[in-house]
């Protein structure tokens, strides 16, 4: 028996959300090594290895050999991830029905687009600070972007949709959970500064010792190095403590809801492994394993803190107001 004619646009509706989430799953993926080949590129000191830009040594493929391996491996892979990231636009361009998803399409092209030309800068400005710390930022959070739109486009953000404001019940008071959530994103983005200003001054062993600080508990702070060292220490204490709290409020949440106590778990998970990387780094001297870790780490982190809000908030927020039909159709044919 064939499917009713009216079943055949939603097939084809899902076939391409389909599409756009394992598209946007390859560029997580595909994110994910490019931030640990550029964790790379800083660890091993690889960063003028080839010191023109955008060919490498004046070739396109020059050898492969000491840190050139890094940094233009780094540079492939980047190149690689551009790639992904305009043919994931341009699909969203052409097949993605909800007006707000192409534009997040839109933004990530012109990220990845901003993060080449800063990796260009770094180059021919012989590794600026303000660039090499904004070039780090910037691929945290276009992994970011990345995570986003795969959560956006897969198969359960459309019943998040219909069951938005579930927890909205009569009588029920908001809870706190997506305010912590937002807020332990906030805190891990300011981590993340930090980290990246605590690397790019070479600042990672300013405090050697660990849980101590040069044998106290807050240490002379008369050093940028050992400031900004500690700084990202008591940073790291406040994720800590924020991602505790809402793992926490996930779980005594009036509204049952599984999959956001798994990403409260994972959150939680991942900051602790997050404590634990930073303390091998001290203790192994800076270890190159242990600090690329730490980078690509990061990036979880901060993407599980926006999976957390973002569930919480679609959970809480005010279900919206039933439409007539024809209203319905309007606002269907207006988001095209």
């Amino acid at each position: 028996m064939t499917a009713p004619p009216s079943a055949e646009p939603e097939t084809k509706a899902a076939a391409r959300l389909r599409w756009t989430h394992g598209l946007a799953l390859l560029l997580c993926l595909a994110t994910l090594v490019l931030l640990a080949a550029g964790a790379l590129v800083v660890g091993t000191g690889s960063g003028l290895a080839v010191p023109d830009w955008p060919l490498a040594n004046g070739q396109v493929f020059p050898p492969m050999v000491g840190g050139i391996l890094f940094e233009h491996g780094h540079r492939l892979i980047a190149a690689t991830v551009g790639i992904l990231t305009v043919v994931l636009a341009a699909w969203m361009a052409t097949a993605e029905p909800r007006r707000w998803m192409r534009w997040l399409g839109y933004a990530a092209a012109g990220a990845v687009v901003a993060q080449g030309l800063l990796g260009g800068l770094t180059v021919l400005l012989r590794l600026p600070k303000s660039i090499t710390i904004g070039h780090a930022m910037l691929a945290q959070n276009f992994f970011l972007l990345a995570v986003l739109m795969a959560q956006f486009s897969s198969a359960a953000w459309p019943r998040l949709v219909r069951e938005r404001g579930s927890a909205r019940r009569p009588g029920m008071q908001r809870s706190a959970l997506r305010w912590l959530a937002f807020a332990t994103v906030g805190a891990v983005e300011i981590e993340i500064f930090l980290g990246a200003v605590v690397r790019h001054f070479n600042a990672g062993l300013a405090i050697p010792d660990f849980p101590l600080a040069l044998g106290r508990l807050v240490p002379p702070l008369d050093a940028f190095p050992v400031a900004i060292h500690f700084a990202h220490r008591a940073g790291a204490l406040a994720v800590l403590v924020l991602s505790l709290a809402a793992g926490w409020t996930a779980f005594r949440h009036p509204v049952r809801d599984a999959p956001l106590k798994r990403r409260a778990v994972a959150l939680v998970a991942l900051v602790l492994l997050q404590a634990a990387l930073g303390a091998s780094i001290l203790w192994t001297q800076r270890s190159l394993a242990a600090t690329t870790l730490h980078v690509v780490n990061g990036g979880l982190v901060l993407a599980s803190a926006a999976l957390v809000a973002v569930r919480a908030w679609m959970l809480e927020a005010p279900a919206p107001a039933a439409a007539p039909a024809s209203s319905r159709l309007g606002a269907a044919a207006a988001s095209r």
